[in-house]
């Protein structure tokens, strides 16, 4: 089997045995260390984890999502995404025009009161579809402001304008592939202050070597069981799309990370997970027709030969 996954998994295991527990801003608590690294070799397959079931379509919408410049949940919503609901759904229960119960400390209170998870449920279905048939509504509360894809493709320069880093790393991909300087950043010290969530992929790098282009990913937060496995797959398929319109070949893709964690409601989701044997790695095709990394269309990007293990549930930390 693949080394791409076992490197997960040996991670996995390391913060089970010698991760410190701490406290951290959702009230759960972790068992955490501090600066480790993966490497996957796409040569080897595409990194979508077997051990359990990934939902590859949120990733693939998702990454649309911020290759588009976009930052209002309609298009995720769209496509069955409620991966960013949070946020603008908080915006709108914690405005003057929400009429609705109160719907305070709405992450925690969801999982543990029925009743409320019950009126919980009832007006986020109702916001959903607002966000979804009222274009004003849209707009007022489906807009999320300076998240990644505003990041990397609007961000704003301080004597005015916009910078495009995707497009500009990817000229310099191909004009000038020796360049230590193919870097991608999302951190703004200016906005994190005002953030709801600053960026956990602070930054990202390409290197051209023998025809193949790499990527390296540093994540200064790394929810292991939920949220990593997503953030494999979404930069890998990154690296893909990037090599595809600059004529490389996909290399490998080195996940670096600071603190990286365990929640302790995960802690037993994550000992069933270590106690499957892994499968053969899927693959993935691009369509070779499109010509602007922007114009990437779901139906653009398959995934061939997955077969996994059954999902594991467990509850987001918020």
């Amino acid at each position: 089997m693949s080394k791409n996954e076992q490197g997960y998994l040996d991670l996995a295991q390391d913060i089970l045995d010698n991760g410190a527990v701490k406290g951290d801003r959702t009230g759960t608590g972790t068992r955490s260390v501090f600066g480790r690294q993966l490497r996957f070799d796409m040569s080897e397959g595409f990194p979508l984890l077997t051990t359990k079931r990934v939902p590859f379509g949120l990733i693939k919408s998702e990454l649309l999502w911020f290759l588009r410049g976009d930052t209002n949940i309609k298009f995720l919503l769209e496509h069955k995404n409620h991966i960013w609901d949070e946020w603008a759904f908080k915006n709108w229960i914690e405005s003057a025009e929400y009429d609705g119960p109160d719907m305070t400390d709405f992450g925690r209170r969801s999982l543990v009161d029925d009743a409320f998870k019950a009126q919980y449920d009832e007006q986020h279905a109702i916001f959903v579809d607002r966000i979804l048939n009222d274009d004003e509504f849209a707009q007022k509360y489906g807009e999320l402001g300076d998240v990644y894809g505003a990041q990397w493709r609007h961000w704003r320069r301080v004597q005015g304008g916009f910078i495009d880093q995707i497009k500009d790393v990817i000229d310099q991909i191909k004009t000038n592939p020796n360049s230590r300087r193919l870097i991608v950043t999302a951190w703004n010290p200016e906005d994190v202050p005002t953030q709801a969530l600053p960026p956990c992929h602070t930054l990202f790098q390409f290197y051209v070597a023998d025809g193949k282009l790499s990527l390296q990913l540093y994540q200064r937060s790394a929810d292991v069981f939920l949220g990593v496995p997503f953030n494999i797959a979404s930069y890998s398929l990154l690296l893909h799309m990037v090599a595809a319109q600059t004529g490389l070949e996909p290399g490998k893709f080195v996940h670096t990370f600071g603190d990286t964690h365990i929640y302790s409601n995960h802690i037993e989701q994550v000992t069933e997970q270590l106690q499957r044997e892994m499968r053969e790695l899927p693959t993935i095709t691009l369509n070779p027709d499109v010509k602007d990394i922007a114009e990437y269309t779901m139906a653009d990007i398959k995934i061939n030969n997955y077969n996994p293990h059954a999902s594991i549930k467990a509850p987001v930390a918020v």
